[in-house]
């Protein structure tokens, strides 16, 4: 699972193995180590966030937190998106 960085102990990843045809752009969280419950959050072209689920059960509060960072640095995500799987399209 690529790692795009971090907030705090949190991983904000993707996973390699994305579905084809590629799925829209998103990313997970997960505390610690990346796992199969973690938290899915879509962005947007206008670089926005979306919750798809918050499997990992981030408590609002630093979830939101997280949004925000993800939000604030969304085109670098949707660089390394491109970089990684050649292609994106957008949930909306």
């Amino acid at each position: 699972m690529p790692q795009i960085f971090k907030i705090g102990n949190y991983i904000i990843f993707f996973w390699s193995n994305e579905t084809i045809p590629l799925e829209l752009i998103h990313v997970h969280v997960a505390l610690g180590i990346p796992s199969e419950k973690s938290t899915k959050i879509w962005i947007t072209q206008t670089g926005k966030c979306l919750l798809a689920n918050n499997d990992s059960k981030i408590p609002n509060r630093q979830l939101k937190y997280i949004i925000d960072v993800i939000e604030a640095r969304s085109k670098e995500i949707i660089k390394k998106w491109i970089n990684y799987f050649g292609s994106i399209s957008y949930y909306c």
